[in-house]
C-alpha cells in the first residue's frame, strides 16, 4: 500500500470534522476555510468536497459533533429529573465554554435548520426531563422551550463574556471590579437594586450563576406544571 493510498483511506468524514473542530478552536469560523482544512490535513481541497459540500455542511458537522459528546457524557449525574437536567445543561455549558464559536452555531442552526440533527437531539436530552417532573402533556413545549432557552442563551453569553475577556487589559477579577465598582456609583435613586447587587459581581462564579438559573426555571416549571419530587 503506498503512502497515497494511506492518506486517502484516513481522510474520512469524521477525520475532516475532528480537524475542523480543532481550526474553528484555534481561528474562529472565519479562519474555517476548505484552504486551511485541506493544508491541516496534509490533502488537497478537492479531496475534502468528497465527504463535505460547502462551508456551511461542515459547520453543521462540527456542531453535531461536539454537542453529541456533551450530551452523550454530562459531567454530572444524579437520580432526579432536576439532577438529571443539571447535568445535561452543565453539558452543554462545558462546551460552549470550551469552544468560542459554539453558542453562535447552535442559535444559527436552531433558527434556520431546526432539522439538523442537533435541535431534536438537545430538545430530546431536557424534554424527557421535562415529563418526568411531572409536567402535563400540553405543557412540554413551553416548558421545555423555557429550558433551553435559557441554557443556550445562558451559557452563549457567558462564552461571549469570556471571549471579551481576553482582549482586555487585566485578568477577570480586575474586570468585574470595575464593573461592581461603577456601579455602586451609579445614582441610588435611578438604581436602587443594580447598586444593591454590584457588590455580588466581584466574587461570583459563572458556573454557579449559571447552574442557580437552571434550578430557578425547573422550580418554576415545578410549581406552575409539575409535581413536588
Amino acid at each position: 500500500m503506498t503512502s497515497r493510498t494511506r492518506r486517502t483511506d484516513a481522510l474520512s468524514r469524521e477525520r475532516i470534522v475532528e480537524a475542523a473542530v480543532e481550526l474553528l478552536d484555534s481561528a474562529g469560523e472565519s479562519g474555517l476555510t476548505f484552504r486551511a482544512l485541506a493544508e491541516r490535513l496534509a490533502t488537497g481541497a478537492g479531496a475534502l468536497y468528497w465527504h463535505v459540500a460547502n462551508k456551511g455542511e461542515l459547520l453543521d458537522a462540527a456542531t453535531e459533533a461536539v454537542v453529541s459528546v456533551a450530551l452523550s457524557t454530562p459531567p454530572v449525574s444524579g437520580d432526579t429529573p432536576g439532577e438529571r437536567i443539571r447535568a445535561v445543561a452543565l453539558g452543554l455549558y462545558e462546551a460552549i465554554d470550551r469552544h468560542a464559536w459554539l453558542g453562535a452555531q447552535l442559535a444559527t442552526q436552531f433558527a434556520r435548520n431546526p432539522l439538523n440533527a442537533v435541535a431534536p437531539r438537545v430538545w430530546e436530552s431536557f424534554g424527557r426531563q421535562v415529563r418526568t417532573l411531572g409536567v402535563p402533556e400540553p405543557a412540554w413545549f413551553h416548558s421545555t422551550s423555557a429550558l433551553v432557552n435559557y441554557v443556550l442563551g445562558a451559557a452563549g453569553q457567558n462564552a461571549v463574556n469570556a471571549g471579551g475577556a481576553q482582549g482586555r487589559t487585566g485578568d477577570r477579577g480586575t474586570h468585574l471590579d470595575s464593573v461592581a465598582t461603577a456601579w455602586e456609583q451609579l445614582d441610588s435613586e435611578s438604581y436602587p437594586f443594580v447598586r444593591a447587587v454590584a457588590g455580588q459581581i466581584r466574587d461570583h462564579d459563572d458556573r454557579e450563576q449559571f447552574l442557580s438559573g437552571v434550578d430557578i426555571v425547573v422550580a418554576g416549571i415545578v410549581a406552575v406544571h409539575g409535581r413536588v419530587l
